[in-house]
């Protein structure tokens, strides 16, 4: 009858394939830990990039419909793309602190419009800081980026943080809080922390001696490293196809030179921001390491729940030698963080609580699954309903759904998973997935069962299935003001929706 405690581990562009229980190099042994005596996912989506997958997550609905369609840089003026989290839905924190529990958030937000924090000299909360939305204690940042040694919006609750010390180090802190914040815990009640990593997020940032330590991990190049996190994948039992591993899944823009073909100044370069990353990844495993620990010693540990995930796939996002990264950490999958093809939102996901599911301890579970399942999930486990109002207004139930059928070794109902950001849309199913990279190209249609990697596309020949799932996106766009679909400069989509909503008032 006692209501589990609650870990949820949410760390940032971490690709698929990074963690060594999900066929990576990079030394994890903590994470590797929950996997062994836990559940991974290995069909496990989010929503593509870091604002829209925390506003899933923390509701367990569409991003668009608790606008958060787009990202904290800008207020849109238009429903769906705020720039900051809906108050019309509650979070997970809101609904376990309303029911007993003590909620804390260490690590980074980004669910507050940035001009609230970043354009006045004396920032106050706006309604959507990590207080006003259910966090009894909060340490981290507002912010979406920034320096691992100089954060941007760092708050401890309500106060903006303005001097650091001399050997500050982001990870390290946030660890380092969420650690403090167990042992403070009031243990006469359940305890939620979300626990949200800033790493392995650019800049790659990390101590020299960490770095080198990891530095011959690299030194073979990508194209031998990617094939061997591919052949992992599938001895683990992660992969199960025939279908070989594309020779060029990046991107299809530019296909990727051989790693023998490059300068030496570049194999260099890419073996320096890899065995940086490594090192990042590895900072983080250690503090969960100490999270685990601290469990341990309060007597909480054998009735947590412990979750762990990526909000999205590895990022591209700094050039040539990043993209050439990116494909190594989303192997087996095709593109990055922000687009739809499966490398942009496929996580590694495990679901950690030996008390609890001692069959299924250590097992793979292949149910197409989405980060909107997450807070429904966490709820059924807890015994908890979901509200039927909120702010004294009835509210629909949310989007996700309870995995814990598939948790207890069970089917769940086939269904299918949407998505968009910026330019890029996606609907999938069990079979089939209808994907487009740009407002006016044509949707591209993959199956999934011959063709797990989205490398042909067969919208000619199965025009009828491309029309069908285009018009279910249709239907599920216009339901959640994803539409319409526009993505001019932030200036200019400001100005844009200004003039058609002249009565919208910005946020602040």
């Amino acid at each position: 009858d006692q209501k589990p405690n609650i870990v949820l581990i949410m760390c940032d562009d971490m690709g698929f394939s990074d963690p060594g229980c999900y066929g990576g190099e990079i030394p994890t042994p903590n994470i590797d830990r929950l996997a062994r005596e836990g559940i991974r996912f290995t069909r496990f989506k989010n929503a593509g990039r870091c604002c829209p997958s925390r506003a899933a997550l923390m509701t367990g609905r569409a991003q668009h419909s608790v606008d958060m369609g787009w990202m904290t840089a800008v207020d849109e003026h238009r429903p769906g793309y705020r720039g900051q989290l809906s108050d019309s839905v509650p979070t997970m924190a809101e609904i376990l602190k309303k029911l007993g529990y003590g909620t804390y958030l260490s690590g980074k937000w980004h669910l507050t419009v940035d001009g609230n924090y970043y354009k006045v000299a004396d920032p106050r909360p706006n309604g959507s800081w990590p207080g006003d939305r259910g966090f009894d204690q909060n340490y981290g940042g507002l912010s979406g980026g920034g320096s691992y040694y100089t954060p941007r919006g760092l708050i401890r609750n309500e106060t903006l943080i303005t001097e650091l010390p001399k050997d500050y180090y982001y990870t390290t802190a946030i660890t380092r809080n969420a650690v403090g914040f167990i042992q403070q815990h009031d243990s006469s009640k359940p305890l939620f922390l979300y626990l949200a990593h800033y790493a392995p997020h650019r800049p790659l940032e990390a101590p020299e001696d960490r770095v080198d330590a990891c530095r011959n991990l690299y030194i073979e190049g990508y194209d031998v490293l990617r094939q061997a996190r591919f052949d992992r994948l599938k001895q683990l039992g992660i992969l199960k196809t025939e279908t070989p591993l594309p020779l060029h899944n990046a991107d299809f823009e530019n296909h990727r030179p051989a790693w023998e073909t490059l300068p030496e100044q570049q194999k260099e370069k890419w073996i320096t921001e890899m065995a940086t990353y490594a090192a990042m990844v590895s900072i983080m495993d250690d503090g969960i390491g100490e999270v685990v620990d601290a469990l341990k010693a309060k007597g909480l540990y054998e009735n947590t729940l412990l979750l762990f995930l990526s909000d999205n796939g590895a990022t591209a996002e700094g050039g040539k030698i990043s993209k050439l990264a990116a494909a190594l950490s989303n192997t087996p999958y095709r593109e990055y963080k922000k687009s739809n093809y499966h490398g942009g939102v496929s996580s590694p996901f495990i679901v950690h609580f030996p008390a609890r599911f001692q069959q299924q301890n250590g097992s793979l579970n292949r149910t197409l699954s989405h980060i909107t399942d997450i807070l429904p999930t966490c709820l059924d486990l807890a015994g908890i309903p979901y509200p039927a109002s909120f702010k004294g207004e009835p509210i629909t139930p949310p989007d996700g759904v309870s995995l814990l059928p598939a948790l207890q070794g069970k089917s769940q109902p086939k269904r299918a998973l949407f998505f968009q950001h910026e330019s890029n849309c996606a609907i999938t199913d069990e079979t089939w997935k209808l994907v487009k990279h740009a407002e006016n190209a044509p949707w591209e249609l993959y199956d999934l069962t011959k063709d797990p990697f989205e490398q042909t596309d067969v919208a000619k020949l199965h025009p009828e299935i491309a029309l069908r799932l285009e018009k279910q996106w249709n239907q599920w766009a216009k339901a959640n003001n994803v539409l319409p679909l526009y993505h001019g400069a932030w200036d200019e989509r400001i100005s844009h929706f200004k003039t058609q909503n002249p009565d919208q008032d910005g946020i602040d």
